[in-house]
């Protein structure tokens, strides 16, 4: 299955934004763009990315103060590529400290930044040793593909297993339906109605049997994960209402 790589860019200058939508939009990738900051911290509360192409100049917030942010208050691992006009030693020095995965000086060549895009998604997917993800009273072990609620085994299929492993891994983020479409399916046609049957499965075995639902659906913006209980006065479960949003943090277990 060739899944799409997801791109957020955060690029200020219009002409090199153009030119790295373009090419990587040429190559497969699915791509966001923010021309500052603000904009890019509120598009990585709402979703998702494989990798952040961050340029350091930046308005309101520079790179190297978003980059640290990225980490510390959003406290996300997504790797972070670093372009910028500054070469020197110190420069690179701080752009790493903050945070950064790697540094690449501009003027740069397309091919050479895809290739270490490339390299940096290899890295995050290969360097998880980690097998089992908690999020409140589910414990999903990847290695065995099975997962488990108040250890309680729940009977997945291999597509709802699917499902929750997207959600998982995304947690506590929103991931779209057309994101989700496309994990499971690349890019077949299938029903239209085909990924909320399998919703609706996934719900009967992990949300039905419990005490209160952990899929919650945000209309016109997808699926996510939450951890805890949280009062639903005047909602229902079925047929998948806007619920109230959880704050709580994943324990990735070793």
């Amino acid at each position: 299955m060739n899944v799409k790589l997801r791109l957020l860019v955060i690029e200020d200058h219009r002409e090199i934004g153009d030119m790295l939508v373009e090419y990587f939009e040429s190559v497969g990738y699915e791509l966001e763009w923010a021309t500052d900051g603000v904009m890019a911290l509120h598009l990585l509360g709402l979703t998702a990315f494989d990798l952040i192409i961050l340029d350091v100049n930046l308005p309101k917030m520079d790179g190297v103060k978003l980059c640290g942010a990225i980490r510390q208050q959003l406290k996300l691992d997504t790797p972070i590529v670093m372009l910028t006009a500054r070469d020197t030693v110190d420069d690179r020095i701080a752009g790493l400290d903050a945070g950064a995965d790697d540094y690449l000086c501009k003027p740069f060549d397309l091919r050479e930044l895809h290739s270490r895009i490339k390299a940096q998604c290899r890295r995050a997917s290969g360097s998880i040793a980690k097998t089992r993800y908690a999020i409140g009273p589910l414990l999903l072990d990847t290695e065995q593909q099975q997962a488990t609620r108040d250890g309680k085994l729940l009977a997945l299929t291999p597509t709802t297993y699917q499902i929750l492993h997207t959600l998982v891994d995304a947690y506590p983020k929103v991931v779209s339906r057309k994101r989700l479409e496309q994990i499971l399916w690349g890019d077949q046609v299938t029903e239209s109605d085909a990924l909320r049957s399998h919703l609706y499965t996934l719900r009967q075995v992990l949300d039905k049997p419990f005490t209160y639902p952990m899929i919650e659906t945000l209309p016109g913006r997808g699926i996510k994960l939450r951890g805890e209980s949280l009062p639903l006065a005047g909602s229902k479960q079925d047929d998948h209402p806007e619920l109230a949003l959880a704050s709580t943090n994943t324990d990735r277990l070793p």
